[in-house]
């Protein structure tokens, strides 16, 4: 089968968010990864937070380039991380820890094959747990299928549902994952299209979707997105 490895320009936060949102809504019949070029910081929380809690939880320097994720999850800083989505159709599989177990299993592969010792947390809540100010975030200790090193916690990923399709988002969190990010998306790749019989061809963003996207991109800047809870 064929997947697509979907390129797109370099974006900032809300940008990012609204092109994911855009793709996931045009339903793509292939298996789609994209891996997102950053234009500054930023820093993205759960769909369904409180922002009163998460503005005062936020990484320096990103209050002002932060926005509500479409999927759920805690508070993810996007500041040297390495940052990518997966579209695909659910083929019927329905639990969201089965749709997890299967990317988190083979993104697990790849990273071992790039070197680095990790495993996937095999216990622990289904929600990201609460800082010390009561926010969500992501980063602050592991919960099953999350993939740890032997610091902590350096993968997590939130997924939404648009009808039988799947938007699952992921961050990769590595002093070095920009640095090698050539490699670890090689590594990632290899190890999709193994788990998943595909062959990737590499295309640009549909014309169609990026026009959705620009549509989507005041939503994730308004307040009324972003302070909605």
């Amino acid at each position: 089968m064929t997947g697509h490895l979907q390129e797109s320009p370099p974006l900032d936060v809300f940008g990012q968010m609204a092109l994911d949102e855009a793709l996931a809504k045009s339903k793509p019949e292939a298996f789609c990864i994209r891996f997102f070029r950053w234009q500054g910081v930023g820093a993205t929380f759960g769909y369904a937070q409180r922002f009163r809690e998460v503005e005062r939880a936020l990484p320096p320097g990103t209050e002002d380039f932060a926005t509500r994720r479409p999927t759920g999850g805690g508070i993810v800083p996007h500041v040297d991380d390495l940052t990518f989505s997966c579209v695909f159709p659910d083929g019927g599989v329905l639990r969201p820890t089965e749709i997890y177990r299967r990317l988190h299993t083979a993104v697990l592969a790849g990273l071992r094959a790039a070197g680095l010792e990790a495993q996937l947390c095999a216990q622990g809540g289904s929600a990201a747990p609460r800082g010390p100010d009561g926010a969500s975030q992501c980063f602050v200790r592991p919960v099953a299928l999350d993939i740890l090193s032997e610091k902590g916690k350096i993968l997590g990923g939130a997924i939404r549902r648009y009808g039988t399709t799947v938007l699952y988002q992921g961050s990769l969190q590595l002093p070095d994952a920009r640095k090698r990010a050539a490699e670890l998306q090689a590594a990632i790749l290899h190890a999709l299209a193994a788990d998943r019989n595909l062959q990737w061809e590499r295309r640009e963003v549909e014309r169609s979707v990026r026009a959705e996207a620009s549509a989507l991109e005041a939503k994730y800047r308004s307040p009324a997105w972003i302070r909605r809870r």
